[in-house]
């Protein structure tokens, strides 16, 4: 098979071609926001939202009405939740984000098990891209693109935000409005992600593209870049392994990316173990030969 073939043949199929859009517009916004997760240390917030949603999309299918609605209220309300308890307790961000996003968890996965016939738990949980509608791609390049550009508009304060919340503050800025804002999005990025590669496997498009970024790059911008061309690369490299080895899209698409985080950070420079494993032996034989001399 020729390369030109082995390109073209999946993108004969309409269902293939949506789940490129999606998962590629999906991968834009999630590596955009991871950069910002991973530099304020919300990694764990990331895990929590996505998780959160479920009793949100598991009532969205009882009701009848699109299951992005009920992602969002869940994932929104998910975080509203967090702030307060641990605004009147003395507990801890992390255990009260695991608290609060095990509860929900549960709570979705109650639904569903009381509900079996009406939905598929294994596309909530998992992610059904190669299923996904004409509209579903509309609404995930819709939302997609307001996040993105959201995200956008507000990067400098955002940014300063990440690096130093108290400076921020002391310019005037909104510090609490800036974390909610980046939150809210933080929901709306999980509802996209969910087409593509479900609940579960979503928290990896949130935290791998930006730990990739931040391993080849000390500059934000260019993590930013970083980010989203190593992600849409990696994403349509997962696509077309889902159709070529018959494996599961959302997990082929994810391992791709974490495989792609393996090899930054083994070769790296200068902060790949390779790279650090030559300067560890370079030093040794420099000592070696100046004991000698």
């Amino acid at each position: 098979m020729d390369v030109l073939t082995f390109l073209l043949e999946p993108l004969q199929y309409g269902f293939l071609t949506r789940a490129l859009a999606v998962t590629v517009a999906a991968a834009v916004v999630a590596a955009v926001l991871s950069c910002w997760l991973i530099l304020m240390g919300w990694s764990l917030m990331g895990d929590a939202v996505s998780h959160a949603v479920l009793p949100g999309v598991a009532l969205a299918y009882i009701l009848g009405i699109p299951f992005s609605i009920g992602a969002f209220v869940f994932g929104a309300g998910a975080v509203a939740l967090i702030g307060i308890v641990r605004s009147t307790t003395k507990l801890k961000a992390d255990t009260v984000i695991g608290v609060v996003f095990t509860a929900l968890f549960a709570a979705g996965l109650a639904i569903v098990s009381a509900t079996p016939s009406q939905i598929d738990l294994m596309h909530i949980l998992f992610g059904n891209v190669l299923g996904v509608s004409a509209g579903d791609v509309w609404q995930v390049l819709v939302l997609g693109a307001l996040t993105l550009a959201v995200l956008l508009f507000k990067r400098r304060d955002l940014t300063l935000l990440a690096f130093d919340r108290t400076h921020a503050h002391v310019i005037g800025l909104n510090t609490r409005f800036l974390s909610a804002l980046l939150l809210g999005l933080l929901a709306l990025t999980v509802v996209v992600g969910l087409q593509a590669v479900g609940i579960i496997l979503v928290v990896a498009m949130l935290i791998t593209p930006g730990a990739t970024a931040f391993l080849l790059s000390r500059s934000f911008d260019r993590m930013l870049v970083i980010a989203v061309v190593l992600t849409v690369a990696a994403s349509v490299a997962g696509i077309y392994a889902s159709y070529y080895l018959d494996i599961s899209t959302g997990a082929a698409v994810v391992l791709c990316q974490a495989l792609v985080f393996a090899v930054v950070y083994l070769v790296a420079r200068p902060d790949g173990i390779l790279w650090q494993a030559r300067r560890r032996s370079g030093a040794r034989g420099g000592t070696g030969t100046r004991v000698a001399a």
